[in-house]
């Protein structure tokens, strides 16, 4: 798939496309951010904001411009807020009702990573869940052992349900990974 095609499905909400884009770009933006703040955890966090909401404005992608530059300025932005909340004194104003917008990265069918990870025996996937890091290990565990919905998990998490779309996304392809690897 290139590129161009996979922000045209994406922006008619294909989950496919969304996986791609995100597999495509991460390492881009991961590393950017990494550059940035000189902290995995909060180059992770930075990256999975970004392409939360990278996914949410998909729609308002310009294509005469590079769509790694796009998501580069996004991230940019994003780190650049949360240096200015980290540096304000007045942390408690927050905009509630962007909080509480929620937009639909549509999940239809099973990925070949939720296909691979379900036909592994539970014994050895919980062995696999633990090499994830915390955070990955709890929206899987959310996710799939609690069966709570995006929207629940959001609540309980307390962030907005595309980072929490987002964040289950980056889990199960590294779940994935170490599955394969084994």
């Amino acid at each position: 798939m290139e590129v161009k095609d996979a922000i045209v499905k994406a922006k008619k909400n294909d989950q496919v496309a969304f996986n791609f884009l995100l597999d495509r770009f991460w390492n881009t933006v991961f590393g950017f951010q990494l550059k940035r703040t000189e902290n995995e955890n909060d180059a992770e966090d930075i990256t999975i904001q970004t392409f939360s909401k990278a996914f949410d404005k998909i729609h308002t992608y310009n294509e005469d411009y590079e769509f790694k530059t796009w998501l580069v300025t996004i991230s940019k932005n994003i780190h650049i807020d949360l240096v200015r909340k980290q540096k304000s004194t007045i942390s408690s104003q927050s905009n509630t009702d962007k909080d509480n917008e929620y937009y639909s990265i549509i999940d239809k069918s099973p990925s070949p990573e939720d296909k691979l990870i379900t036909e592994q025996n539970l014994a050895k996937l919980l062995r696999d869940i633990k090499k994830l890091k915390p955070h990955y290990q709890e929206v899987i565990n959310l996710r799939y052992f609690q069966e709570l919905s995006y929207k629940e998990i959001s609540e309980q998490l307390d962030e907005p349900i595309n980072n929490v779309k987002v964040k289950l996304l980056r889990a199960k392809k590294l779940l994935a990974a170490i599955i394969k690897k084994e």
